[in-house]
């Protein structure tokens, strides 16, 4: 059985005061919501703290939007699985793109962030996704193919989720027809040892378009973002019919 995981990535926002704001509004707005769905939310470092204490013991579980592979060093800016385990974090992203545009991300790297994570018993949300560029010319299966292959060698695919995020689709208030994303995810899903690891779809989920996206038959979830900054929206989304 696939689990549902709808998981809301803030990127660089919120401070600590707004994150327990947005916690004031979001949790009562999930007392129906099924029990076969899990909400995630990925927060900055300096708000998981806060989060972790308000959380605990709750619905919502807790995501961190990075870890390094190592548990100690000299990695300035970086943070580990030991450290995020300590507080509570049950799920982490790994491999976003933005990581990887910005930051130097490569499918090795991210292969080292995945075991680490799970080693300390978190679920790595793993991204993958094709630019603007390479779908135009043609590349996405191949694209796709290869970041699955490479990424996941040696981790373990009863620990995992993976998100499949059309780079062009993300910030852009652009979305992937929902009939391409499962055909993607479908691709992805073919790829894997096990066929039951939840996959989601990444890229301008909102309420919106959250109902259609969710009836397609090979998507287990979102991970959504800037829809996810407020707290009827992402609730909403969590509560997609």
């Amino acid at each position: 059985m696939r689990k549902i995981v709808i998981a809301g990535n803030w990127k660089m926002f919120k401070t600590r005061a707004e994150s327990e704001e947005f916690l004031q509004g979001f949790m009562p707005l999930l007392q129906e919501t099924p029990d076969d769905r899990e909400a995630v939310l990925c927060v900055p470092f300096t708000d998981l703290n806060v989060l972790s204490k308000n959380l605990h013991g709750g619905r919502v579980m807790l995501g961190a939007q990075n870890v390094h592979w190592e548990e100690t060093g000299a990695y300035t800016g970086e943070i580990s699985a030991l450290m995020l385990s300590e507080i509570g974090v049950r799920y982490v992203i790994v491999g976003h793109s933005e990581r990887r545009q910005y930051f130097g991300e490569t499918d090795e790297t991210v292969n080292q962030r995945l075991k680490a994570a799970q080693k300390y018993g978190m679920t790595p949300i793993l991204c993958v996704g094709e630019t603007k560029q390479q779908r135009d010319a043609g590349e996405t299966e191949s694209i796709i193919t290869n970041q699955i292959k490479q990424d996941l060698v040696g981790v373990d695919q009863n620990n995992l989720v993976i998100a499949y995020e059309p780079i062009w689709a993300i910030g852009t208030g652009d979305t992937c027809e929902s009939t391409e994303a499962n055909r993607v995810i479908g691709l992805i899903r073919s790829l894997l040892s096990n066929k039951n690891v939840t996959i989601q779809y990444g890229g301008s989920v909102k309420p919106a378009n959250v109902d259609e996206i969710m009836a397609q038959p090979e998507i287990d979830g979102a991970l959504v973002g800037g829809a996810s900054l407020e707290s009827e929206s992402f609730a909403r989304i969590v509560n997609f019919n």
